[in-house]
């Protein structure tokens, strides 16, 4: 029996230090820190999500019932995370006093959420009881402070997706933006473009590494996504510095370079291969040499100036766009993103939301979605 108290004192105390760690790593630490306890809770719920959109063919109902993972996500944490440290101290009250093990969860309960019903009755106890409903009271606290942060960087993101849409279009495309910029500026607008995203792109970095739900927060318009638009900035930058005829901008660089750092350092945690120097044609990229020629012929139409050696500009394109290709596509993926070309449109299928991409018995290959996107979308841009 004693050492069964001891085994009870010990695991309960690691079960406490285990999930305070984990509100820490979620909550409080300002860098990117993966928890194990966060990512089985949303992947779980993650599961029951899918379970109940996989039947809706509507894109707009599954994005709208979407729109609550996250938010439900994080509202299920901190009970959780209660639960736990009741548990743990239940552990700890019994190993101390021993008697029925119901005493000792109520004892936990009662002081976790200051109830105060189950008094202790000696020193040491009085000491856990005061602990525990501290401890309570700061898991709870830390969740009321942390809503207004994430929804202020979510605020901060969408105000720039927002603006995007009128040069992007809808659905979102690199091709558009440059069309538009063309027309209306003569693309003398590009460079304060690439200097606001670049900025945009380093807060992305800084906030959704150090604050992960955020990742999975929705657009309020069901057609915009924060990274469609990140997508389709990189893909607008990687053709004016490839295709464009015009002066090489600095600002188009390192806007490049800013974003395919930030999206490496988003998806690390979760797990996807980051590679360390991909360069062209040794990794491919999931943009074909047709899909390229077709967009070239596109800004060609709009009468865009476009250097003349389209193979030379072709092998740029793929060196620029080789750094994030691959992440671009695995971030589409994991937050169900609605339809963008060149990012979302070729995701790998496990969750996309676009019904055609989805037959009645089975998810398309990626080969499959490749051919049919080819000859769905191509002529459209031509």
């Amino acid at each position: 029996m004693i050492l069964l108290r001891v085994l009870a004192f010990l695991a309960g105390f690691a079960l406490i230090n285990f999930t305070i760690a984990s509100a820490v790593r979620t909550f409080v630490l300002p860098r990117a820190a993966p928890d194990w306890l966060t990512r089985f809770v949303f992947r779980i719920l993650r599961r029951a999500f899918n379970l109940v959109i996989a039947p809706i063919e509507s894109y707009e109902r599954r994005d709208s019932l979407l729109a609550f993972y996250a938010p439900i996500g994080l509202m299920i944490l901190t009970p959780i995370w209660l639960t736990l440290i009741a548990i743990g101290n239940t552990g700890i009250f019994w190993a101390l006093n021993g008697g029925a093990m119901y005493d000792a969860w109520a004892k936990s309960a009662s002081s976790l959420l200051t109830l105060g019903y189950a008094a202790p009755t000696t020193f040491i106890e009085s000491v856990l009881v005061f602990l525990e409903a501290a401890t309570g009271m700061i898991m709870v606290a830390l969740l009321i402070a942390y809503l207004p942060t994430i929804y202020s960087v979510f605020e901060r993101r969408e105000a720039r997706v927002a603006a995007m849409a009128v040069r992007l279009g809808e659905p979102p495309s690199p091709i558009t933006l440059l069309e538009r910029s063309y027309a209306i500026l003569h693309l003398e607008n590009l460079h304060t473009l690439w200097t606001t995203f670049e900025e945009w792109f380093e807060d992305l970095e800084e906030s959704h590494t150090s604050l992960s739900a955020t990742v999975f927060f929705r657009s309020p318009n069901p057609n915009h996504s924060w990274i469609t638009t990140a997508g389709c900035m990189l893909d607008a930058a990687a053709l004016a510095r490839s295709t464009l005829s015009v002066p090489a901008d600095p600002a188009a660089d390192l806007m490049i370079r800013a974003g395919y750092l930030a999206l490496r350092a988003i998806a690390k945690p979760y797990g996807f291969p980051i590679p360390d120097d991909p360069q062209f044609p040794d990794t491919p990229i999931s943009i074909t040499r047709e899909e390229f020629d077709a967009a070239y012929d596109k800004l060609a139409s709009a009468q865009l100036p476009l250097k003349p050696n389209r193979d030379e500009c072709w092998q740029d394109f793929a060196g620029w766009r080789v750094n994030y290709d691959a992440t671009l596509l695995d971030i589409c993926d994991m937050v169900m993103a609605p339809e963008a070309l060149w990012s979302s449109d070729r995701s790998q299928g496990r969750w996309h939301l676009t019904p055609r991409y989805k037959t009645r018995n089975r998810l398309m290959t990626k080969e499959e979605l490749y051919r049919e996107r080819k000859e769905a979308e191509l002529p459209n841009i031509k």
